[in-house]
């Protein structure tokens, strides 16, 4: 029983860490279960992998109560109308992956859950990935250009102000108030620097250039439903549900944080939901858990519980300074190996 409980913790840390980076779950623990087997029963471990999933989905509601909580007494009532309207475009997201997942669900499981469509499905993923990130960086590129032939007028106070120089890396991201200074004269040594503006000065918003939407606030009951389109494409193994939902936030106009966060929440009732079906699926059948397996049920979803947690915190963390470029790196590399260990294993040579 106790090493049966090692591997569900070490499964519940694969989920918590691949549920919310854009890196599939599902391809992950097809490489866990190819060399960490549950001895639990088929049916069991087909529940298990879905509903330590709730696990995953309280971390959400724990480090996002506030914002999601309609009743909270802190919120003035312009702000429980906001958490209304905002719950009002997650059930609009929904819609689509509801629809299909209960109609295609056995469908997709049965004919598409292996190694090869998991591993082509991470390569795609991540192409598209580095694909729509360098779109934005030219994007952003052609923006600062534009910037830089506006220069504050001589003696002004902009032109007064402290220089700063831009953030520097390939992938790194230019800080939200780095848009509001408008550019000074090249440093010395050619580079473009810039200068702070303080509040009242004139400066376009480079953030609203680039997104249209910029806080998951903002996002309208159209963008939610291009949005759900996405998610419904996680049905397909290896996709990455948080995966082609930010990418379709990010194609329809929503900035990073927005489309994480709207991924977050989108999670919440598809996830309770799809945990509920198969134990409702797994009971109906007549079938019933052992004692090791009610304890490897709960030690994966408390495990996967406390490492979404700190998943969450440093994917949104990460995303203020840098883009989803590595995790589609990640991501093609990862399906490299899957396609590489599983072929030499058809062959015969592992």
């Amino acid at each position: 029983m106790i090493i049966e409980i090692l591997k569900a913790l070490l499964i519940g840390v694969v989920e918590g860490i691949t549920e919310w980076l854009p890196i599939s779950s599902t391809g992950h623990m097809i490489l866990v279960d190819e060399f960490v087997k549950l001895a639990v029963s088929p049916e069991f471990l087909e529940l298990f992998l879905v509903v330590i999933q709730i696990g995953a989905i309280c971390a959400v509601l724990v480090l996002y109560f506030h914002k999601l909580n309609p009743f909270s007494p802190r919120k003035t009532a312009a702000e429980k109308r906001g958490t209304w309207r905002l719950w009002g475009m997650v059930v609009i997201g929904c819609i689509p992956a509801a629809a299909i997942g209960l109609t295609l669900d056995d469908f997709f499981s049965e004919y598409f859950y292996n190694a090869w469509t998991v591993a082509v499905a991470l390569i795609i993923y991540g192409i598209a990935f580095i694909a729509i990130e360098r779109y934005n960086r030219k994007r952003e590129a052609a923006y600062l250009a534009a910037r830089s032939q506006r220069r504050p007028a001589a003696g002004s106070r902009a032109d007064r102000q402290p220089v700063f120089e831009r953030p520097r890396g390939r992938h790194a991201r230019v800080p939200q108030d780095y848009y509001e200074r408008p550019v000074a004269a090249g440093a010395a040594d050619g580079r473009v620097m810039d200068v702070c503006v303080g509040p009242g000065d004139d400066g376009d918003d480079a953030e609203a250039a680039l997104f249209k939407v910029r806080t998951v606030d903002e996002i309208d009951w159209k963008t939610a439903l291009k949005i759900g389109c996405f998610q419904m494409l996680a049905i397909i193994p290896g996709t990455s549900r948080s995966g082609s939902t930010i990418i379709g936030g990010m194609l329809c106009g929503c900035s990073r944080t927005a489309a994480a966060e709207f991924t977050f929440f989108l999670a919440i009732p598809v996830m309770f939901g799809w945990g509920l079906l198969k134990a409702l699926k797994f009971v109906l059948g007549g079938l019933a858990m052992t004692g090791t397996e009610i304890a490897v049920l709960a030690v994966g979803i408390v495990t996967a519980f406390v490492v979404s947690i700190l998943s969450i915190k440093f994917l949104m963390g990460y995303i203020k300074k840098n883009d989803f470029t590595a995790f589609g790196v990640y991501r093609i590399v990862v399906g490299v190996v899957v396609l590489g260990y599983f072929g030499l294993k058809t062959a015969g040579i592992l």
